[in-house]
């Protein structure tokens, strides 16, 4: 086990259009002000490595904390949202609300795989960073910290903060971040 890392799981800003509208939106004018606030947040800290999922709205929301400590994001791919299968848009909240409905275990290879992809770029960072992510990547990684095989857990807010502590081989659950009712559509 290696030493003990902190990771700071930042939900991406409220997106300008659905999930059941673009595939890659960025962040609305209230995402941005979102953004805004956890960068906020986030520059109380000694400047940490910034990570960011490729989605735009993940990107964009890590911009200002980019700005503040003049850093650039890495990119994660791992850390991107859950993988949809390639159906119409207009069809992809009732399947998100299918898998989100269960356990891991019953949510097929495809997901179990990208579960654990997830679940291994957290664990190997050697550095505490800022992660900016989605809704069930950091479920993902709460139920990893957790024991817990429910693909949702909790609803993490936009822009909310979820810590989470890494020994190199495993996730502990430091502090949920804020929830609130998200809506899928």
């Amino acid at each position: 086990m290696g030493k003990q890392v902190r990771l700071y799981l930042v939900r991406h800003g409220e997106a300008a259009a659905k999930w059941s509208e673009a595939h890659d939106p960025g962040l609305s004018g209230l995402g941005k002000q979102q953004a805004e606030a956890a960068a906020e947040s986030l520059s109380s800290k000694d400047p940490l490595l910034i990570k960011s999922s490729p989605l735009l709205r993940a990107r964009e929301t890590a911009a200002p904390l980019c700005a503040r400590w003049n850093s650039l994001a890495e990119i994660i791919p791992a850390v991107a949202e859950i993988p949809s299968p390639d159906i119409d848009l207009a069809d992809r909240p009732r399947w998100l609300y299918q898998v989100m409905a269960g356990g891991w275990r019953d949510a097929g290879e495809a997901l179990l795989l990208w579960r654990k992809e997830l679940v291994a770029a957290l664990t190997a960072q050697r550095e505490d960073c800022a992660i900016f992510s989605h809704f069930v990547a950091i479920n993902a990684a709460v139920g990893a910290a957790t024991g817990d095989d429910a693909v949702i857990g909790f609803r993490p807010d936009n822009c909310s903060i979820t810590v989470l502590d890494s020994d190199g081989a495993s996730l502990t659950l430091v502090e949920r971040g804020r929830e609130s009712l998200t809506i899928v559509g």
